[in-house]
C-alpha cells in the first residue's frame, strides 16, 4: 500500500492519522528565542492567548529536512511508494523541505506533491489519498486524481481585522488603518495557490451574506471525490458553530465539520478569522 505524509497545515484529526497510519510533520512557530512544533508544544487554545499580548508577531517556519528524513526512514524497508502531500509551495517552505529531505534517498519513490491549497481542503485531499491508497490504487492514480481536485478547490476566509495582514506585511498599515476606522471586514480567499482580498464588506453580517451566497452558487453538494463543506476558525467555536447549523439546514447536511486553523494560519490572519471551503465538481 503506498504510504502517505502531511504536515499540521492540512488540520487532519489524529484520528484520521492514526487509522491510516500518516505521520503529520509538524510546522514550526517562533517566538523571539523560543521555537515550538505546532500541535504538539502549542495547541490553538496556547497560541491565541499568548498572540493577543505579544509586541510581536511569531515567525513560522517549514519542518526541517530532518523530521522528514525520520519519517521516510521507518517507511523504506516496506518498498512502497511514500507520497508527501502538501500546502501550496506560494505559501509555504514545506514542499522544499520535504524535496531536500528525499534526495538523501536517491533509490527511494518519493514523490513530493504540492497540492496549491491550504488548510482542511489539504486535510480532505490526503484523507481521500488515503482511502484510495488503502483501496490498492496505485500511486500514479493518486497523484492524477489529487491534482483534479485542486482546481475545483473554493476556499474563503472572513477575517476579523485587517492588523495581523499588515503586521504580517500582506498590506500596508495605512490600509490597516482606514480598515479599522471603517470597521471593515475582509474576505479573502484562495486564488492560484495563494490566498488573496477578494472582497471588502463593512460589517460582518454583510460579509456572512456575500460568502453564504457564493457558497449557494457554487457549492455542489456531496459526492464521494467532491463537496466536503466545512468550516474552520481561529479561537472563535461559537460563530463556527452557527455557521455550520445554518449551512446544515440550508444544503440538508448531516454533518459540516467545524475545524481548529492552525497557529501557522493564524500567524497571517489573525484571531477570530473564520473560513469556509469545498470542492466542486
Amino acid at each position: 500500500m503506498v504510504n502517505i505524509v502531511t504536515d499540521t497545515l492540512s488540520c487532519i484529526s489524529s484520528n484520521i492519522a492514526q487509522t491510516y497510519h500518516i505521520p503529520v510533520i509538524p510546522q514550526i512557530i517562533v517566538f523571539g528565542d523560543e521555537t515550538y512544533r505546532e500541535g504538539i508544544d502549542m495547541d490553538q487554545h496556547t497560541f491565541i492567548e499568548r498572540l493577543k499580548t505579544s509586541r510581536h508577531l511569531p515567525k513560522t517556519a517549514a519542518p526541517p529536512p530532518e523530521m522528514f528524513k525520520q519519517e521516510f526512514e521507518k517507511m523504506l524497508p516496506n518498498g512502497k511508494p511514500i507520497l508527501c502531500i502538501h500546502p501550496s509551495a506560494e505559501m509555504s517552505g514545506t514542499v522544499r523541505s520535504a524535496t531536500v529531505a528525499a534526495q538523501d534517498f536517491p533509490d527511494a519513490d518519493i514523490r513530493i506533491i504540492d497540492t496549491r491549497v491550504i488548510g482542511y481542503p489539504l486535510g480532505v485531499m490526503v484523507m481521500l489519498a488515503a482511502k484510495w491508497a488503502a483501496a490498492d490504487v496505485s500511486a500514479d492514480e493518486i497523484i492524477t486524481r489529487l491534482k483534479g481536485l485542486t482546481s475545483h478547490c473554493r476556499l474563503y476566509f472572513l477575517v476579523d481585522t485587517l492588523d495581523f495582514l499588515a503586521r504580517g506585511g500582506r498590506i500596508g498599515n495605512a490600509a490597516a488603518l482606514i480598515g479599522a476606522i471603517l470597521q471593515i471586514k475582509p474576505i479573502l480567499m484562495l486564488n492560484n495557490g495563494k490566498v488573496d482580498l477578494y472582497k471588502k464588506e463593512r460589517t460582518y453580517k454583510r460579509a456572512w451574506a456575500h460568502i453564504n451566497d457564493r457558497i449557494v452558487e457554487e457549492f455542489p453538494g456531496q459526492g464521494e471525490d467532491y463537496g466536503f463543506l466545512n468550516v474552520m476558525h481561529a479561537g472563535v467555536p461559537e460563530e463556527a458553530e452557527k455557521a455550520a447549523t445554518e449551512l446544515k439546514k440550508q444544503f440538508g447536511l448531516d454533518e459540516v465539520p467545524v475545524i481548529n486553523l492552525p497557529p501557522a494560519i493564524i500567524t497571517h490572519s489573525g484571531p477570530g478569522t473564520i473560513a469556509f471551503d469545498f470542492f466542486m465538481r
